[in-house]
């Protein structure tokens, strides 16, 4: 496949979700040579969605401290052609948020579902 092949699905995947309903992605980063893809959306929903429509299997979720600031990033991938595309998330989170991760839930919920 062709580099202009491979921009040109890759960039058509994008607008397949876009023409299906999903909010378009804030930032697109598409490296030289079209082997990674990375789109930043703006809230859950999206993120949620577009990892849906991707079919990513891949989620890794990230806490750090960004100068005060605790940020999580949630990001998740899959590879489609050769290309290893992402879709990521950076929330700033509360004191509030890292307290409700730590009580643990006697019904047995999944934290991300309430």
């Amino acid at each position: 496949m062709t580099e202009l092949a491979t921009r040109a699905q890759a960039f058509g995947l994008i607008a397949e979700g876009v023409a299906a309903g999903l909010s378009a992605p804030w930032r697109l980063y598409l490296a030289r040579g079209c082997r990674y893809l990375s789109l930043s959306v703006g809230d859950r929903t999206e993120w949620d969605a577009w990892r849906t429509h991707l079919g990513c299997p891949e989620l890794n979720v990230r806490v750090y401290d960004a100068g005060g600031e605790v940020r999580r990033s949630s990001t998740a991938e899959v590879v489609l052609d050769g290309c290893r595309i992402s879709v990521e998330l950076v929330e700033e989170v509360t004191t509030d948020d890292l307290e409700r991760l730590l009580v643990v839930d006697p019904s047995g919920a999944d934290p991300e579902d309430r």
